[in-house]
């Protein structure tokens, strides 16, 4: 299985467009701080109205961002965050949606677990896995000003994604 890693790996990295160096001047500023640093408490009012049109039940953490527990078949829950912080790059920006999955009992994740997430990862249509501390969260990256429906669309397959993993990884524990 190694092999296999080592091999996706090198074929993500040879894909990637060469790098320039540049300067911390000549980096597009962000609009928000990123995950972990001191972000804006104000909750975007875009994502409230769009979460309010599909009906979502949310609250708003200290950071801002809107904290969704979505009911799921079989007596399943799953947490999910829609980030009110928009990220810069270039052209591009993007807010993120983030579900937990997994928390690790460690600093560092299981070898078999680490694998694993890497391998669900290739096979997403819409995101992939981050180390967030101790806990594998999926996140998807979709246009800061995307419609209503792609941000439920984003939404939806965060839930899936997550709940999918957390069953697969826990063997059924629904912590998130």
């Amino acid at each position: 299985m190694r092999p296999a890693i080592s091999l996706v790996a090198i074929a993500l990295l040879a894909a990637l467009p060469p790098c320039s160096p540049t300067r911390a001047d000549e980096l597009p500023a962000q609009e928000a701080p990123t995950a972990g640093a001191v972000a804006s408490p104000a909750a975007d009012p875009r994502i409230g109205a769009q979460l309010d049109e599909r009906r979502y039940r949310y609250e708003v953490d200290r950071d801002g961002d809107y904290r969704l527990t979505v009911d799921l078949d079989q007596g399943r829950s799953q947490l999910v965050y829609v980030i009110s912080a928009v990220e810069r790059f270039g052209a591009h920006r993007v807010r993120e949606i983030w579900a937990p999955a997994y928390r690790s009992d460690a600093e560092r994740f299981p070898e078999e677990v680490a694998n694993r997430l890497l391998e669900d990862a290739q096979m997403q249509k819409l995101g992939g896995w981050v180390k967030q501390g101790d806990v594998a969260m999926f996140v998807i990256k979709i246009a800061a000003d995307a419609s209503t429906r792609a941000l439920d669309d984003g939404i939806d397959h965060a839930i899936r994604a997550a709940d999918r993993m957390e069953i697969e990884l826990t063997g059924g524990t629904d912590e998130f």
